[in-house]
């Protein structure tokens, strides 16, 4: 969004002049790529690709021997917990003090781009080199006036050769004076609903969950559909689905994040009681996220799904983990 507040054209004309320019000699990662980091890493996030641990895995695999995760890339170059030297001849350093001098002295870090050459293997020994990519004219957020920075890191072997590229951009601030207010909560997105499922909808406005069944053979059917794959009849009721059942399988939703739901955001396939091959999907609440797993009993509840509703029409089935 761009700043309605007056622009200092001098002052943008003066950061303009640290793009492109080197922040500082090249940095040297302070060891080479090796297991046991590798392990550290792979343990802390829970990958268990074999490549990067099982020697056997890895020569058998299309790399041929060990590699280390692509995402360990800024890893192997960073600094400690001291941080870098400040050094007042640094452009970076320099790009600083100007922003601060006109009030922006708050920073957020809003989002890193990398790109992989080549897979890095234990051995190799890197440098960085670390550039001011871009720094965008004066925008307006939600935080306050400010400037987007990127800085582009580029990552070499002791050969000189190209392995990855890092984008890192914040935004230098000045904090609004007021906090803008946090935006209304949406609704939940209404039900998709067609000729075919409007009625299983409805019955859950009226409280209950139910699954169609074939009048002519008796098979239950669930998502509700026109015909009955078993014998093609067209004729259908429906039975009430019973409260309870056991987790099929499961995801925890984390990004993309929809306004209208929280996170994280437990979505279950249950199995219903004396209905098999019947799976509902529904989400979880009411309970740890630790507490869901397959095989977990639950209870299930007919809920509105937008809070404080006086609106029936978006009702849904909530599964409710039973403690054993």
């Amino acid at each position: 969004m761009s700043d309605t507040h007056t622009v200092d054209a001098e002052f943008e004309a003066a950061l303009q002049r640290f793009v492109g320019r080197e922040v500082g000699p090249p940095q040297q990662a302070p060891d080479e790529v090796n297991v046991p980091m590798v392990r550290h890493w792979c343990e802390s996030i829970g990958d268990e690709n074999p490549v990067y641990l099982d020697s056997g895995a890895a020569a058998a695999s299309v790399h041929g021997q060990l590699v280390a995760p692509p995402t360990m890339l800024q890893a192997w170059v960073m600094n400690g917990l001291r941080g870098p030297r400040r050094d007042s001849d640094n452009p970076y350093e320099q790009m600083n003090q100007l922003l601060f001098s006109h009030g922006f002295t708050s920073v957020v870090a809003t989002n890193c781009e990398q790109t992989y050459h080549r897979y890095l293997h234990p051995g190799d020994q890197l440098s960085m080199r670390t550039v001011i990519e871009s720094i965008s004219p004066q925008k307006t957020t939600g935080l306050g006036t400010g400037h987007f920075i990127t800085t582009r890191q580029d990552y070499f072997d002791a050969a000189g050769e190209l392995v990855g590229n890092m984008l890192f951009r914040i935004i230098r601030f000045r904090p609004a004076a007021t906090p803008a207010p946090a935006p209304a909560r949406p609704r939940r997105p209404e039900a998709a609903m067609t000729l075919d499922n409007q009625w299983w909808f409805q019955a859950l406005n009226d409280g209950e969950l139910r699954v169609q069944r074939c009048t002519d053979c008796r098979t239950l059917r669930h998502p509700p559909g026109p015909m009955c794959p078993s014998c093609n009849s067209l004729a259908w009721d429906s039975v009430v689905a019973p409260t309870t059942g056991t987790i099929h399988s499961f995801v925890v939703v984390h990004y993309p994040v929809v306004a209208s739901f929280d996170y994280p955001l437990p979505v279950v396939l249950v199995d219903l009681d004396g209905m098999p091959g019947i799976r509902v999907i529904m989400n979880s609440t009411d309970g740890p996220l630790e507490s869901l797993e397959v095989g977990a009993r639950v209870r299930i509840e007919v809920r509105d799904a937008n809070e404080s509703s006086a609106d029936d029409s978006t009702r849904l089935p909530f599964a409710i983990v039973e403690p054993i």
